[in-house]
C-alpha cells in the first residue's frame, strides 16, 4: 500500500502551535538478552527505566549470525504488549496456544500478552543481516488480565506515505497525513512512525498534546525541535517535551528514525523480568501462576 501526499517537505502543511523539543538524549546501551542475542537498549536500562507507557526499546542489528542465531527460546509474559518491527531478516514466533507466525522484512507483530503467554522468537536464518526493533508497551490495570491476542501485519499492509521531494513515513500505528496505521485498538492510543528523510529535508509531524513521546534515530542524524533543535545521532533516543507537534531536520547524510508516542497511564508500575503489573502481590501471583503451569491453561 503506497499513498503519495500532497504537501511539500518544507512541512508547511502542518505547523505546531506548541512545538516539542528534546528534553534529554539517551544513548542506547549494548546488552545481551534471550539466549545471547546482542542488542542496543535505550529504554529499560538502570539510567532510563521507562517512559510511561513505554517500558523497553531494543534495536537488534547484526550480519554476524553468532549475535542472533540463538534467539529467544520459550519465555513468559504478563501485563503488557510487545511490538516487533522487522527491517531485515526473518524471525519465527510460536506460543503455548499453538499460534505460529513468520516475521519478514517490513512486517510488524503487535502482541498483547494480557493474562499470560509463553512464546519463543527464533531466527529463521543462519547468515545475513537481522535487523529490527522490539518495543514494550504497558497495559492499563483494567486490561492486564485480558486474553492474549496478536495483530500480525505483513509488509504490504503497512501504509507508506511518500513525501514530495523524497522521503517516506511508514504508518505502523496512529496516523500521518490522514492515513491510518496498520495497527488499531490499542489502549494507549499509540503513534508508531518509521520516518525516512533525505539530506537536509524537514518534516513537521503532529503529536497529541499530553502524550509521552520520543524519537529514536537508527541511521544518520537529525536536528529535532524548533529553531536550531537538538542534534540526535544514530542509536540515540530523544525524549520529547510536551506539545502538539514535532519538527525534524535531516543531517547531511539523511536520517531514518522512529517517532513513537502514547497516552501515559499514570499507574503504579511493578516489574519483574517478563511480568509488568501494578503491585508486588500481582507480580508474586504471576510467578506462582507461571511456575504452577497456569499460563499454559490460558
Amino acid at each position: 500500500m503506497c499513498i503519495r501526499t500532497l504537501f511539500a517537505m518544507s512541512g508547511q502543511a502542518f505547523k505546531p502551535n506548541q512545538p516539542r523539543s528534546v528534553s534529554r538524549v539517551i544513548r542506547a546501551q549494548d546488552v545481551s538478552d534471550g539466549a545471547g542475542v546482542r542488542l542496543k537498549r535505550s529504554i529499560g536500562t538502570p539510567g532510563f527505566d521507562h517512559l510511561d507507557p513505554f517500558l523497553l526499546l531494543d534495536e537488534f542489528r547484526s550480519d554476524n549470525a553468532s549475535d542472533y542465531v540463538a534467539g529467544f527460546p520459550n519465555h513468559p509474559h504478563r501485563g503488557f504488549e510487545t511490538v516487533t518491527y522487522m527491517l531485515a531478516g526473518s524471525m519465527e514466533h510460536r506460543d503455548h496456544m499453538g499460534n505460529r507466525g513468520l516475521l519478514d522484512a517490513g512486517s510488524v507483530q503487535w502482541m498483547t500478552a494480557g493474562r499470560g503467554i509463553i512464546h519463543s522468537e527464533m531466527p529463521r536464518q543462519e547468515n545475513g543481516l537481522m535487523w529490527g526493533f522490539q518495543l514494550w508497551v504497558n497495559l492499563p490495570a483494567s486490561d492486564k488480565m485480558t486474553a492474549p491476542r496478536y495483530q500480525d501485519i505483513p509488509p504490504d499492509a503497512v501504509p507508506v506515505v511518500e513525501l514530495e521531494g523524497g522521503g517516506s513515513v511508514r504508518v505502523i500505528a496512529g496516523e500521518h497525513a490522514g492515513v491510518p496505521g496498520a495497527v488499531s485498538g490499542i489502549a494507549t492510543a499509540p503513534v508508531y512512525l518509521d520516518v525516512r528523510l533525505p539530506a537536509h529535508a524537514t518534516l513537521a509531524l503532529p503529536v497529541t498534546l499530553g502524550h509521552h513521546a520520543f524519537a529514536y534515530v537508527y541511521e544518520g542524524d537529525a536536528r529535532i525541535g524548533e529553531g536550531a533543535g537538538t542534534q540526535v545521532g544514530a542509536h540515540q533516543l530523544g525524549v520529547l517535551s510536551d506539545g502538539d507537534g514535532l519538527e525534524v531536520r535531516a543531517g547531511e547524510g539523511g536520517v531514518r528514525l522512529l517517532v513513537i508516542a502514547g497516552r501515559p497511564l499514570q499507574e503504579p508500575v511493578e516489574r519483574y523480568g517478563p511480568f509488568v503489573m501494578n503491585t508486588r502481590e500481582q507480580i508474586a501471583q504471576a510467578v506462582r501462576d507461571f511456575q504452577s503451569g497456569r499460563f499454559a491453561q490460558s
